[in-house]
């Protein structure tokens, strides 16, 4: 045998194995063959299911966890966490209820009030978190509380509706016609909130996967001390991750005061979870294993399709939360559990090679 041959390291070139090919699709195409399986039972044992008005139904029900989702992807993108979303929601619902109700403005100028107070919102986190150094989960946990307390303070505590009375007269103003439009109004039988959001994930879906600026953001998420020595300005992107965020809750929320037509306390306090289910759920989706706006779509239908199945079929109503748990943890170990199994199975392994030789280096004689 030749040196070159000793000194030679073969790789075993290992095919996967049937194991490495399950874990493998399981990884990445698990969650969609779970939802088309739900859609196909629910849809077999349902005769309405299967029908283009609850199409609709399922559609409206996700589209204020959609859009804020799609806000806290943006912020999981950098590495970070937005827990003050379902704060902006109650903020921004209270700010658009009393301007229309209390002082009589137009709805466009409630809709600026209401995308201002989300800037508003997102500026402090924004203070809290780049400027002065506090972690992302405490500082927006900061924010939540003290928006929430806001918006109960500048409406008393009540509840905003027309024809309600303010000390001893009745309020002046009522929700205008045009503002209700974009909660419950159609464009060809097709609600107006469904195209609102889906213009939005197409923007942020481009923005994030498809632009530098998205790109940036993944890799400050990746790793913010090799983003910063590539040039990558860390701190005006994670700025810039929050303020789509705050703005994202805003839109939902002027969407839902829309609905709803009058500003209710705490109504947007559970969109904070389901939200944050939403975009967990995303990760799993053709095992991305990072937050993405593609996903988050994905994982808000999952859950709406699942909810209206299940309230079909007469499930108690207090059911609800323990099955978006289930989903929720079987996304997360397909992402957590099947991701890195699948990475170590498809590994390749190098075969034993032969001791090296010692290197001799030349030798000095006298």
């Amino acid at each position: 045998m030749t040196a070159t041959q000793e000194r030679a390291e073969p790789l075993a070139a290992v095919r996967p194995g049937a194991g490495a090919r399950v874990a493998s699709a399981g990884y990445k195409y698990g969650l969609l063959v779970v939802l088309a399986a739900a859609i196909l039972y629910f849809s077999l044992t349902q005769s309405a299911f299967a029908t283009y008005s609850n199409l609709l139904i399922i559609l409206e029900s996700v589209v204020f966890v959609l859009i804020i989702g799609i806000g806290v992807t943006a912020s999981m993108a950098v590495g970070g966490f937005d827990l003050s979303v379902g704060s902006i929601v109650d903020f921004v619902v209270m700010v658009t209820a009393l301007a229309m109700v209390q002082f009589n403005l137009t709805g466009l100028t409630a809709i600026v009030a209401g995308l201002g107070a989300g800037l508003l919102v997102a500026g402090v986190n924004v203070l809290l978190i780049v400027v002065a150094r506090i972690p992302d989960l405490v500082a927006t946990l900061g924010s939540m509380f003290l928006f929430q307390g806001l918006a109960l303070i500048i409406t008393a505590g009540q509840s905003v509706s027309t024809g309600m009375t303010i000390g001893t007269r009745p309020a002046p103003g009522k929700y205008t016609t045009d503002f209700l439009w974009l909660g419950s109004g159609t464009v060809f039988s097709v609600p107006a909130p469904v195209i609102i959001v889906a213009v939005l994930a197409v923007v942020a879906y481009v923005l994030l996967d498809h632009t530098r600026w998205g790109r940036s953001l993944y890799a400050i998420g990746g790793n913010p001390v090799a983003a910063r020595l590539a040039g990558i300005r860390v701190h005006r992107y994670r700025a810039l991750a929050y303020v789509i965020s705050g703005l994202c809750a805003a839109v939902g929320a002027i969407l839902l005061s829309a609905r709803l037509g009058r500003g209710d306390v705490s109504v947007g306090d559970p969109y904070l979870l389901e939200s944050v289910a939403a975009a967990l759920t995303g990760f799993a989706v053709l095992g991305a294993n990072r937050p993405n706006v593609l996903g988050t779509v994905i994982g808000s239908v999952f859950i709406g399709v699942i909810l209206d199945g299940l309230t079909m079929m007469n499930a108690p109503y207090y059911t609800q939360d323990f099955v978006e748990g289930i989903l929720l943890v079987i996304a997360l170990v397909m992402s957590f559990t099947l991701g890195p199994a699948r990475r170590r199975l498809r590994r390749p392994h190098r075969a034993p090679s032969a001791p090296r030789r010692p290197h001799r280096g030349l030798r000095c004689t006298a």
